[in-house]
């Protein structure tokens, strides 16, 4: 099994969601500003195969374009509004590219949890284009990511790239098979909803050995509770209010 470092007890999801339009710089920003060590995003690939930052397949819901975000190219992706369904003074923000992503955290000196999102058919491609990119682009002495997925297909492209990288199994709800798929991929960690996370699944998969990081925590009594369990780490939209109430 890989080996986790330093994981931060919050991690911030699309970057600090609640208060910046996601998976943009203005909220990876926010995110820092407001504490987070780390971040979590969403990867998926442009037309032209650049790995572009970006949760929904299609763009009606983040940005002013239309249409799916596999038929645009990374160009055309990138002149769209990403910021203003948010709010006016986020007018302009962009959709950030993995390399322009990496760039803007190695900075900050933040870790990074990265979601291989792939779309239907590119599920190894994906993985296999981002983790070149991390592994030419991301400086050794910052903290060693977390690549994480639904996609089996994709956590196994990524193993396959880099074997050292820990990777995450994510799932909604904790299936029955889940350890056997989780040493068949050699991931380090388990990325179940917090929502049907049962106590005692916690902490079977903790005394399994593995890292156990819940999402989309945005209750400080939640919280408590998953902490209380075995949690490593929460991710949640509002990063400071969380750590603030849970006084991380």
């Amino acid at each position: 099994m890989s080996t986790v470092i330093d994981l931060p007890r919050i991690i911030a999801h699309r970057g600090a969601k609640a208060n910046a339009p996601e998976n943009t710089i203005a909220a990876f920003r926010r995110a820092h500003e407001e504490g987070a060590r780390w971040v979590e995003f969403d990867v998926q690939l442009s037309a032209d195969g650049q790995p572009v930052v970006i949760h929904d397949h299609t763009l009606e819901r983040t940005t002013n374009g239309r249409g799916e975000v596999r038929a645009k190219t990374l160009a055309e992706l990138q002149a769209l509004d990403a910021g203003a369904w948010f709010g006016r003074s986020f007018a302009g923000e962009r959709i950030p590219s993995l390399a322009e992503t990496l760039e803007f955290l190695a900075s900050r000196g933040m870790g990074f949890n990265l979601e291989v999102k792939p779309c239907a058919g590119r599920e190894r491609e994906t993985a296999e284009i981002a983790l070149e990119l991390v592994k030419r682009r991301w400086p050794s002495g910052l903290p060693t990511p977390i690549i994480s997925s639904f996609k089996l297909d994709s956590l196994a492209a990524a193993r396959d790239v880099d074997p050292g990288l820990p990777r995450g199994y994510l799932v909604d709800k904790l299936p029955p098979d889940w350890r056997a798929t989780a040493e068949r991929l050699d991931c380090a960690a388990i990325h179940p909803g917090m929502r049907r996370l049962t106590r005692d699944q916690a902490r079977e998969i903790k005394s399994a050995g593995y890292a156990l990081l819940t999402w989309t925590v945005n209750d400080v009594g939640r919280g408590r509770d998953l902490l209380a369990w075995g949690a490593d780490s929460l991710i949640t939209d509002a990063p400071g209010d969380i750590a603030a109430g849970l006084a991380l």
